[in-house]
Order: C-alpha cells, then structure tokens, then sequence
C-alpha cells in the first residue's frame, strides 16, 4: 500500500485504526484520506486497509 506518497507493505489486514496506532498517531489529531476519500474518525476502526490502498494522513500541529 500507500502512505503519503511512499509504499509501505502490510504484515497482515488491519483497520485505519491499528495503522494509526502502530505509527503513533494521535487519532484526534489526523486527517486521512483513503483512496481519494475521506474518512470520518468515527469509522477509522471499521476501514480495513489493505495492499491496493492509497492513504494520506495529515498531522494538525500547534504552535505559534
């Protein structure tokens, strides 16, 4: 699959979720598009990823 340009591969299926997790995302603090589209945060446990998808996220930052 695909993370923000760059091809990653998957040891096995898992949801936006899990991904975010394993990366150490904050959920609260992302944006992810998912094969041009977005996805809501309340489904990102319901959305499988899997080797033909195409993900962006974009991390919100504070700061002045």
């Amino acid at each position: 699959m695909k993370v923000n340009g760059q091809t990653i591969r998957l040891e096995s299926p898992m949801t936006v979720s899990d991904y975010l997790a394993v990366q150490q995302y904050q959920p609260g603090r992302v944006a992810v598009e998912l094969n041009g589209v977005i996805v809501r945060r309340d489904r990102f446990s319901d959305t499988l990823l899997d080797d033909e998808s195409e993900m962006e996220i974009v991390q919100f930052m504070g700061g002045g």
